[in-house]
């Protein structure tokens, strides 16, 4: 039987001195560094100032891009009249029958132009009309438009509420 108490006299060595440079009591290769990128290939170092900057700038980017959602949303939810095109009519060189739906509180009154648009896209006629107020969320109207030469098209431009 062997005594494991050590000779009397000596004491355990204990800690990281404890080990000869050669020991390695886990049985872990030693810890070498990974190989290097070439000096200066990927810029300089980064610092924990340059990452702590970098974040605040994704952080401040992201805030301002939630901040026009939100403002582009709102703005959309709290227009008071909306419209959609339905369709047209050609009556003949001089007149266009325009078909578009309007949706706005009951008892609001818009103010709608309409274009009727020639085979090049330009503006051949025009007119503006008031259209409500109504019991009802959503109207359809049909509207004639006077043209100066043949539409071939007839299209909402835009709608707003009246005070």
């Amino acid at each position: 039987m062997t005594n494991s108490t050590p000779p009397s006299g000596t004491a355990p060595q204990v800690g990281p001195d404890a080990l000869d440079e050669h020991e390695n009591p886990i049985g872990l290769a030693p810890q070498t560094p990974g190989p290097q990128p070439p000096a200066g290939r990927y810029g300089p170092p980064s610092t924990p100032a340059r990452r702590r900057l970098t974040i605040a700038g994704i952080v401040a980017a992201a805030v301002v891009g939630v901040g026009i959602t939100i403002w582009i949303g709102l703005g959309q939810a709290s227009t008071p009249v909306r419209y959609d095109n339905f369709g047209f009519k050609v009556i003949s060189s001089e007149q266009i029958d325009v078909t578009f739906q309007v949706s706005m509180e009951p008892g609001t009154q818009a103010e709608c132009t309409i274009d009727a648009l020639a085979e090049s896209y330009a503006q051949v006629g025009t007119v503006d009309v008031v259209v409500g107020p109504s019991d009802q969320l959503e109207g359809r109207y049909t509207v004639s438009v006077a043209t100066s030469e043949l539409a071939t098209t007839g299209i909402v431009e835009s709608c707003r509420a009246l005070p």
